[in-house]
């Protein structure tokens, strides 16, 4: 009988603060204003939805209300090219050089990669592709049956507890030989605590004293791909 293949490792990012420099989601709502400008007012729309936010805690809800309020109707052709110019300014100028020599190592290591993000399918996608990523998994949006956006989110928001919950089906269908995780914030840590190997990317310190098996590293150099 022939040997089965070795499971490869798996190592999973997450992109906002982790791999970017900064937060993505704003950034490209404002590049896809940019050239609709008579559109700008909608921003005037986040107010009160902030305010809600600030009440309810619902992350998914607000996010979808800013799509919506903002670029909801915009036919799907068009974000794709605002995508397509977003994606290559955001990776020559807002990536961390040490995030890029990470996902090369495991790259050259034969590791699977996995792009994890709390942002949306409208770019997300198109990032892991650029970085050589084997998968993504993002928050996803719905679009009206004429092919217009519509903005709210079509799934979970993918952020804490349903990051968590995604890596754990991912795993039990794949079952990777081992597991490195990359993030940066606290919610990170719900998924980041089922890796065998962690590490906590310009994060406060005293957030890993309950899991002592995640590494703090400090990320600075501006790189680009």
């Amino acid at each position: 009988m022939p040997h089965e293949a070795a499971a490869s490792a798996l190592a999973v990012f997450d992109l906002d603060g982790t791999i970017t420099r900064h937060d993505t989601f704003m950034p490209f709502v404002l590049a896809c204003l940019w050239r609709r400008p008579w559109r700008l007012p909608l921003l005037l729309l986040i107010v009160p939805l902030t305010l809600g936010f600030l009440l309810h805690r619902n992350r998914g809800r607000f996010k979808g209300g800013v799509l919506r309020a903002t670029l909801g109707g915009l036919p799907r052709a068009y974000l794709q090219r605002c995508a397509q110019r977003f994606v290559p300014r955001l990776l020559r100028r807002g990536v961390f050089a040490e995030a890029l020599r990470a996902i090369a190592m495991h790259r050259l290591r034969g590791d699977k990669l996995l792009l994890m993000s709390a942002s949306v399918d409208l770019y997300v996608p198109l990032i892991g592709r650029a970085l050589g990523f084997d998968q993504s998994l993002c928050s996803q949006v719905r679009w009206r049956e004429d092919g217009r956006l519509d903005g709210r989110l079509s799934s979970a928001n993918c952020h804490g507890q349903e990051k968590r919950r995604c890596l754990q089906a991912l795993l039990a269908r794949e079952q990777p030989a081992r597991v490195y995780a990359y993030g940066n914030s606290r919610a990170d840590l719900e998924h980041m605590r089922l890796a065998q190997q962690a590490y906590f990317i310009n994060g406060p310190a005293r957030l890993l004293q309950s899991s002592p098996g995640i590494q703090a590293l400090q990320w600075s150099q501006r790189g680009g791909a």
